[in-house]
């Protein structure tokens, strides 16, 4: 299977954007950058095994991961910087392996931003321009291109260190795109910013792709970084691709317990299967019995692990009226208060912990629930999923 591929679209979507660029989904479209069972050992060390990728031109594609798990040597494959140790990768259909990095149509942004401290802004910029003999009218009118696009025109005769963490981030950018590359790759490039203006970057790279129509890579282990700027999320572990899908896939559909539990907060509880109800699987978890709408090829006896989100679990003090399906009885354990949200962490009479959280829609609660309190969680029928592994 084409793990560059989404099963099928569904006429269901799933988040609250859908998004109008989706080429992965069009049978006739062909990626930009074909990662074609790719292996990479250091020694006796597999760090990306046996990989297969497809990436599309203009997309904004995400390699998430805890570390180790490949994406940062797949990216420096990508680059240039290793040579796969079996198959092959392919950029507009022709063969990278071998290949200099400076003779790539690639540039990579790397997370230290590797400016050079005695030179200005501008001639940072400048500096590839020069290395590739450009013209010096050219890389005058290219660099003044590069320090409007990310807004840096008034610091151009300043040096690195007189710039702020989220300036110098921008100037490394601007240097990585001023020989413009068809495809920008970018490692964890906003690690060294505060959480606030990574934040706000976050949004400016988006801006920053869309308007060039370039194809960014980026990798990271931020997964709430991945969710907000990819179009595409490959998660991966131990040097295989777990799952590749949009961002709201990656939440709603994860294909195993890795996916689920890496992305977000997750209850996973584990059952044994008892059968089917008005179309519903039904599974016995938890001290109860949980009722999926879910397609299934399990049957009865079966073990299963049934996933749900802690936002879509609502919590109460009164026992609801059809207590028989998807109704668990629990104490509060732990409340933890975000402003936006609160999350209360739940022991079932099984001893098993599950999360729910509520909007803090209102600034006051009458009645706020507190420690030791006896609760009821409940759910809808499609709000989680049935795994298998």
């Amino acid at each position: 299977m084409d793990q560059g591929r989404p099963m099928a679209a569904t006429t269901k979507s799933l988040g609250n954007i859908r998004r109008s660029f989706e080429p992965w989904n069009d049978p006739a479209a062909k990626p930009l950058i074909e990662v074609d069972g790719v292996t990479k050992r250091f020694g006796t060390f597999t760090a990306v095994d046996d990989l297969t990728l497809g990436i599309y031109s203009r997309e904004f594609f995400a390699l998430l991961g805890p570390s180790g798990c490949g994406k940062s040597t797949l990216l420096r494959m990508l680059a240039g910087f290793e040579t796969p140790t079996e198959g092959d990768i392919r950029l507009d259909g022709a063969s990278l392996v071998g290949v200099p990095p400076h003779r790539r149509p690639v540039n990579m942004m790397f997370q230290s931003y590797a400016l050079f401290p005695h030179m200005t802004v501008e001639k940072n910029i400048a500096f590839g321009l020069k290395q590739d003999g450009m013209a010096s009218s050219e890389i005058a009118d290219r660099v003044a291109e590069m320090l409007k696009l990310v807004k840096l025109t008034p610091f151009a005769k300043r040096k690195p260190q007189q710039l702020s963490g989220g300036q110098q981030q921008r100037v490394a950018l601007a240097r990585s795109l001023a020989k413009r590359p068809k495809v920008l790759l970018l490692d964890e490039p906003l690690g060294a910013l505060d959480k606030k203006l990574r934040e706000e970057t976050q949004f400016e790279l988006m801006d920053l792709q869309q308007a060039l129509g370039l194809t960014f890579v980026v990798v990271t282990h931020d997964q709430e970084e991945a969710m907000v700027m990819a179009d595409r999320i490959a998660l991966m572990r131990e040097g295989k691709i777990a799952q590749v899908a949009t961002p709201a896939v990656i939440y709603e559909a994860p294909q195993n317990r890795y996916v689920a539990d890496f992305i977000g907060h997750v209850n996973i509880l584990e059952g044994r299967i008892e059968g089917r109800s008005n179309g519903a699987l039904r599974l016995a978890a938890a001290g109860g019995i949980v009722e999926v709408e879910a397609q299934s090829d399990l049957k009865a006896g079966d073990t299963a692990f049934f996933a749900i989100r802690p936002e879509k679990v609502r919590i109460g003090r009164r026992a609801p009226e059809d207590f028989a399906v998807n109704a668990l009885k629990g104490e509060i354990w732990d409340i933890a208060y975000f402003g936006d949200v609160t999350l209360f962490n739940v022991k079932l009479s099984t001893g098993e912990i599950v999360r729910a959280t509520t909007i803090n829609a209102a600034r006051g609660i009458a009645e706020p629930l507190t420690w030791e309190d006896e609760v009821w969680l409940t759910f809808a029928p499609d709000a989680g999923i049935v795994l298998t592994h």
